[in-house]
């Protein structure tokens, strides 16, 4: 920041919006470092592409076009990366975005881990939907569009040094369409995320901060698969912090909170959903959990990544 800053960085959103001629655009880039390459449920190749079309979606923006960047290190498995690039192709197809460009380099044998991805991404935002956390108030609900942690989960245990089994698949996919029904909804939509790395409460913290509120969370909601909770339980991570990559967490108006919730249900992808809590007032900055035995806890910005390359 202190070298690159400017008013498109500053936000410093999973997108850039760009003023181009009377059309607002949104603009993203990622990389992939996910280990392993591939896990039950996907590959880097569909990761990469779901992650940057759901940092368009969230935004309110309808993608256009991605890049691809591939960095392989000598040696790589002509096959696997084959299967890495139709799974891209595939995903992108999915998403009804093209990729419009990219580019390859090799490095030493040795000096990639395989193959690294960037991806970056071109969207259009509608006129007139303006999203953005200080647009969020005391009273608003919030809405998750599934399942908590299935990605992170998936990927930890496919690495195989926990010994853990497990039918657990990845959730990568892109959200567009359940973002776009919100959309749909008008002003009640407040502000939109993907919930990747850091989890459902790394993103909601960030809300709460730059909204100046506090946003409490009902534990008895939140809907989180047995196998996710059984292995959260086992390794003592929480679930709140655990990765998502076909997920959107969404802050609504309350007098819309119930056409929002069937908006995410009428999608195959947003079959668990649910209202998952309600923003508040005070005290500002905090994100509370109001537990099953009936008390409450502070949920903490996340210190640190127990689960690194899981994306």
């Amino acid at each position: 920041m202190p070298a690159l800053s400017n008013p498109l960085l500053e936000p410093l959103s999973d997108s850039a919006l760009l003023e181009v001629d009377g059309s607002r655009l949104a603009f993203t880039t990622d990389s992939y470092v996910v280990k392993p390459l591939f896990f039950p449920g996907g590959s880097i190749g569909d990761l990469a592409v779901n992650g940057t079309v759901n940092d368009l979606a969230v935004a309110g923006a309808r993608p256009i076009a991605l890049s691809a960047g591939f960095v392989i290190e000598e040696g790589f498995p002509i096959d696997d990366l084959r299967r890495i690039v139709f799974d891209m192709a595939r995903a992108a197809e999915a998403a009804g975005v093209p990729v419009a460009t990219g580019d390859t380099k090799v490095v030493e044998r040795g000096k990639a881990d395989g193959v690294y991805v960037t991806t970056a991404g071109l969207g259009v935002v509608p006129a007139g939907l303006e999203l953005g956390p200080e647009r969020v108030r005391p009273g608003d609900r919030v809405l998750l569009s599934g399942t908590l942690g299935d990605h992170g989960m998936a990927v930890l245990l496919a690495r195989g040094d926990l010994k853990l089994e497990s039918e657990l698949r990845s959730d990568t996919a892109s959200v567009h369409e359940l973002a776009g029904a919100l959309a749909a909804l008008g002003s009640g939509l407040r502000w939109m995320r993907d919930p990747t790395r850091g989890g459902l409460a790394t993103a909601l913290n960030e809300l709460a901060r730059e909204s100046g509120t506090t946003v409490v969370l009902e534990e008895e909601t939140l809907p989180v698969r047995p196998e996710v909770a059984g292995a959260c339980e086992i390794l003592g991570i929480d679930p709140l912090y655990v990765a998502n990559e076909g997920k959107l967490v969404a802050v609504v108006s309350a007098d819309t909170a119930d056409a929002a919730l069937a908006a995410l249900r009428g999608n195959l992808l947003g079959a668990d959903a649910a209202i998952v809590g309600e923003v508040r007032a005070d005290p500002a900055g905090l994100v509370l959990l109001a537990t099953a035995l009936g008390g409450s806890r502070i949920v903490d910005m996340l210190v640190g990544d127990p689960l690194p390359r899981i994306c």
